[in-house]
């Protein structure tokens, strides 16, 4: 039996490496992928601040690019020495969902085991339609871009989808609530999308440069109806044409729906921390609320691969700090405490 390193969740507060089986094919579906750079996600500090429940010692990461290894009898859309994006939705291609671009959402998925994207080596489902194939290998690449491929398998396609669910539209003013990767990668898309004016909730001046770097107008610092106040003030009272939430609290959401102008689209991206919520305000103002898990592969292949490799978008700057894999604590403890906006590890060279 081949081992490798991989990460576990201990408890809160903790994660370390420690030594595994190296996964191998168990469905006909499946590929084998080895490693080359993998990240931490906002998402994962729910859990590992002991706000979301997680198993002890269960595996930890969901974003990451690598190299197909072994591939099951039915996958023929990538083969073994293939350079992907590793989407974290492992959508089927042929299920009504995917067929109508939301592989986020797709069913045809095991979802009773935690994703395993921090170690060495990964087993990916539905790997025929779910990867996304790079031209060339790793090497050809400068670390820049390889960054920003890693974004593609989860924070960029979500800011992404932020934007796509809010209708962003050329000329449309926008706020983008969360300067997070993901808030930071919705203002990079509601630039894409055409937005000419992108207000940013920020209170951290590395987040604030690099929100206006990607392409935000207007720096606001408050919260709650303070927030809400300046929006009106800086849209003569209308409101915006689409909000982009990319937190997922109570406050947030609350201020998403009082910032929208009549007949706004609010994109949801954040993960929901409340069970209800009044939609009268939504009702009384025609206000659309959408969005929730990414269309990774969807987007990847539709717009997102190319606008990086055409340079005109380069959401890899999100990643303010790098760590080896056998770093994952310092580089959890990075991103918990503030210190890095999001947090790479380099795994295979």
């Amino acid at each position: 039996m081949e081992l490798m390193k991989a990460s576990r969740f201990i408890k809160p507060g903790e994660v370390r490496i420690e030594t595994v089986p190296k996964p191998t094919l168990e469905k006909d579906t499946d590929a084998v992928l080895k490693i080359v750079r993998a990240s931490v996600c906002g998402s994962d500090l729910w859990w590992y601040r002991g706000i979301s429940q997680r198993p002890s010692n269960s595996p930890t990461g969901h974003e990451a690019i690598g190299i197909v290894e072994q591939v099951g009898k039915k996958v023929t859309n990538v083969q073994p020495g293939d350079f992907v994006i590793i989407p974290f939705t492992h959508g089927c291609g042929h299920c009504a969902a995917c067929k109508a671009g939301f592989d986020g959402s797709c069913p045809n998925r095991d979802r009773s085991k935690p994703a395993a994207y921090q170690a060495e080596y990964l087993r990916y489902e539905n790997a025929n339609w779910g990867l996304v194939k790079l031209p060339g290998q790793p090497d050809d690449y400068s670390d820049e871009m390889l960054n920003s491929f890693v974004t593609l398998a989860d924070v960029m396609a979500t800011g992404f989808h932020a934007a796509k669910s809010a209708e962003v539209k050329p000329q449309d003013t926008v706020v983008v609530i969360g300067d997070g990767a993901v808030g930071l990668s919705g203002i990079i898309s509601a630039k894409l999308l055409g937005a000419t004016r992108i207000i940013a909730m920020s209170r951290h001046a590395d987040r604030q440069t690099l929100a206006k770097e990607f392409g935000a107008s207007e720096i606001i610092e408050d919260r709650g109806s303070a927030a809400v106040a300046k929006i009106m003030e800086l849209t003569n009272d209308a409101g915006a044409d689409a909000i982009l939430e990319c937190v997922g609290s109570n406050e947030s959401v609350d201020t998403a729906i009082a910032a929208a102008r009549p007949g706004a689209v609010i994109g949801r991206v954040g993960i929901p921390q409340r069970k209800d919520l009044d939609t009268s305000q939504l009702f009384h103002n025609n206000i659309g609320l959408r969005g929730g898990t990414a269309s990774v592969t969807t987007y990847d292949r539709e717009l997102l691969v190319q606008a990086v490799l055409d340079h005109k978008i380069n959401p890899g700057k999100v990643f303010t700090k790098s760590f080896t894999l056998n770093e994952i604590q310092a580089a959890y403890q990075a991103m918990d405490q503030r210190k890095a906006i999001k947090s790479l590890l380099i795994v295979n060279h």
